[in-house]
């Protein structure tokens, strides 16, 4: 119990401090242990104090070369013994993906320094939840690391709100997941774009990877470097300059109207046909009952993949060094499946590297 604590709480790699001060301007105050200029400008530049539209967002969180960062911001109220400062960020960086925890988390630090005025405290507690995973405050509130399962927060989003909002389309959406296909999500909103990205990776849950996740990226060349390092994704962005970014995207959903555009050279790929009517009415039919909740609807989607998977072995054999499963496309040529079909299941081949070299 005690190891798996332990594993579970070297999960976190840092904290950091960003403020505004009664001038409005933006500065990294602090941070624990030491952080590096790239990471350090890309938390500036998520925090929304650095933004024009003076918006405030209370959470955000998203992923930059395998670094997950969680950003809580709070505005200081008179009372406080910040006399110096407008609004404060705080910042964490970790290995995980689970937004409800670190909210949570960063909730109660943020609460810290509104009544301390010092980092010195919120380093405690940092400390704490790293070596034992619990910190606790009578008037700050607990934390135990524990209570926050990584499967909850896979299963946090609505698979049934996806559905509700596109239908039969949503079908393109779980095909380019299964082809490991790169997904950009456009909405004006920070808060729409992560609950819409987050709950992507629950289509195709028997790869159970949210590393495809970077939930918020800026047009930054930085950024769009390392984004395009990763062969298959989910990206979300609020600027929709990105929509002219044919480069970025195989599939641009337009969440704000509501449009799946598939880009010209992905649609050879992404041929749909009978196998993906079928699996876009189970879709449809399993998230419109009322009875299922969004982790039955997610069951339902799981089972009709691994019937996917489940055709596509007959036409696997194991490969000359003996290691994989690899297709035999003449055995797939001669069922003679309809064209749409054939060139799917070649494609998912390639996408789970079945192809012989």
């Amino acid at each position: 119990m005690a190891a798996a604590e332990a594993a579970d709480t070297q999960l976190m790699l840092g904290v950091g401090l960003i403020e505004k001060d009664t001038n409005g301007e933006v500065l990294w105050v602090w941070c624990y242990p030491s952080t590096t200029a790239t990471l350090r400008n890309l938390l500036l530049r998520k925090c929304c104090l650095t933004d024009e539209n003076k918006l405030l967002h209370p959470f955000v969180f998203g992923q930059y070369r395998r670094t997950w960062f969680y950003i809580t911001t709070v505005e200081v109220p008179d009372s406080s013994v910040l006399k110096k400062v407008t609004h404060f960020s705080i910042v964490l960086t970790a290995k995980d993906f689970n937004p409800e925890k670190y909210a949570a988390f960063t909730r109660i630090l943020c609460r810290m320094y509104l009544k301390h005025g010092s980092p010195v405290k919120m380093m405690e507690s940092y400390i704490a939840v790293l070596t034992k995973g619990i910190c606790q405050s009578e008037e700050n509130g607990s934390f135990l690391s524990k209570d926050f399962d990584a499967r909850k927060a896979y299963l946090a989003g609505s698979i049934k709100d996806i559905v509700s909002q596109f239908g039969m389309e949503t079908v393109i959406l779980h095909t380019a997941l299964m082809l490991k296909k790169r997904i950009v999500v456009y909405h004006p909103k920070i808060e729409a774009v992560q609950e819409f990205t987050r709950t992507l990776p629950a289509l195709v849950w028997h790869r159970q990877d949210w590393t495809i996740l970077h939930s918020y990226v800026h047009l930054d060349a930085d950024e769009l470097e390392a984004l395009q390092m990763c062969p298959g994704y989910v990206a979300g962005f609020v600027d929709l300059e990105v929509s002219n970014r044919a480069d970025l995207y195989d599939v641009f959903v337009n969440l704000a109207d509501s449009e799946i555009t598939i880009a010209p050279p992905a649609k050879e790929a992404m041929t749909m046909g009978k196998l993906h009517k079928e699996i876009g009415q189970l879709i449809v039919q399993s998230a419109e009952d009322p009875e299922k909740s969004d982790s039955q609807v997610i069951q339902d989607i799981s089972l009709k993949t691994k019937e996917i998977f489940t055709n596509l072995a007959p036409f696997s054999e194991v490969s000359g060094d003996g290691e994989k499963r690899v297709l035999n496309y003449e055995a797939l040529k001669q069922r003679r499946l309809p064209p749409a079909t054939e060139n799917f299941l070649y494609h998912l081949a390639a996408a789970e590297q079945m192809l012989k070299i």
